[in-house]
């Protein structure tokens, strides 16, 4: 698991022996699946446990922001 991105007390990771398509995992007190690319070309939000809605929100805008960047990170990680 490497942690890619912190901020406002949710750690976005990228586990090294996952799967495609390319995703993250983004934890507070909840977590959420996000994947980078959904079918309309910006991240998509697969599931969300525990966590609070403005949470979610939060990581979504977060992984939005960042998407470039965080599918460098995951092309890096898993080629």
């Amino acid at each position: 698991m490497v942690t890619i991105y912190r901020a406002n007390g949710l750690s976005v990771v990228i586990f090294t022996d996952d799967h495609e398509p390319a995703h993250v995992h983004v934890f507070g007190d909840g977590k959420v699946k996000i994947n980078l690319i959904g079918p309309d070309g910006v991240p998509e939000l697969i599931w969300a446990d525990g966590m609070k809605r403005s949470d979610v929100r939060r990581a979504v805008q977060i992984v939005n922001e960042r998407q470039q960047q965080f599918l460098g990170r995951w092309r890096a990680i898993h080629g």
